[in-house]
């Protein structure tokens, strides 16, 4: 039988704040992952939950100082509706368009897909090809984390208990790239078995600079494949290229097994999403 955890429901952040620092409470946004968290499959069943759906500053979808700036509130629907993220990010566009159905994505959370830190959350892997900045805070103030540092390990941030996701940042440098692909068992309505964003920065002749290749639901956490990136920097996207980053993507990754999918079998997927990628890029 689930648990009923008390919820404290408050209107502004200075309330939230204080209702984190008297003591663990769990917060929640759209909620859509609340029925798992009070059965205790994932963890202990929070006695305190913190419903944010009221405070309107984590709210909206801007551009500020060459970035696009979401709320941690902002929903998928209203990331797929967005005309500046579909301008300016439409990876991100893309990817909400694949979680869930109507329900969960006019309910969940760009914060809270990234608080609740699955592997296989399908925006985290765009937050780390596109350098995302993540704001928290709390009573002791606010600070920034890269997108890189902020998934330590398996669901568990770099966010600590009295802090909150205020906003994402996603910087819009000249020249940027950033592609979404997802494989599930079906086309809708899937967890991911492997998800993956790839970003670049083309000026022609000097080929690609600042490539991004990063992964969800291969690891603990949402991870980039350095050694991939190393082999596109500096290149362009020719067949030789394509065969050579796929290879050594292949031998870079250890994934998990688990009951979605082999470690066998996202392996010699991710190469050939990574290979598609390139050829889409390139072309050919």
């Amino acid at each position: 039988m689930p648990a009923e955890p008390s919820i404290d429901t408050p209107r502004h952040l200075f309330e939230a704040y204080e209702r984190l620092a008297a003591g663990p409470t769990r917060p929640i946004a759209g909620g859509t992952d609340v029925m798992v968290a009070i059965t205790g499959e994932l963890g202990p069943i929070p006695k305190r939950m913190l419903d944010l759906s009221r405070i309107e500053e984590l709210r909206g979808i801007s551009l500020e100082d060459g970035s696009l700036v979401l709320g941690a509130r902002t929903t998928y629907t209203e990331i797929r509706r967005s005309a500046l993220c579909r301008e300016h990010l439409p990876a991100l566009v893309e990817a909400a368009a694949t979680i869930g159905a109507a329900q969960i994505q006019n309910r969940g959370t760009l914060g809270g897909n990234i608080a609740n830190a699955s592997p296989a959350g399908d925006t985290l892997p765009i937050l780390l090809a596109a350098d995302a900045v993540i704001l928290v805070g709390g009573q002791r103030g606010e600070r920034e984390v890269p997108a890189d540092d902020f998934f330590i390990s398996y669901r568990k941030t770099a966010l600590a208990p009295d802090e909150l996701i205020l906003h994402v940042r996603f910087p819009l440098p000249r020249g940027r790239e950033l592609r979404f692909r997802k494989v599930g068992t079906r086309r809708a309505q899937a967890i991911s078995k492997v998800v993956m964003a790839l970003a670049w920065e083309d000026f022609g002749s000097t080929g690609w600079t600042n490539v991004r290749v990063a992964l969800g639901s291969v690891a603990a956490t949402p991870i980039r494949a350095h050694a991939t990136e190393a082999v596109l920097d500096g290149a362009h996207p020719t067949p030789e290229v394509a065969d050579r980053a796929a290879e050594t993507l292949a031998g870079e990754l250890q994934p998990i097994d688990d009951v979605r999918s082999t470690a066998d079998y996202r392996r010699m997927v991710s190469a050939r999403i990574l290979h598609r990628l390139l050829r889409d890029a390139g072309g050919w």
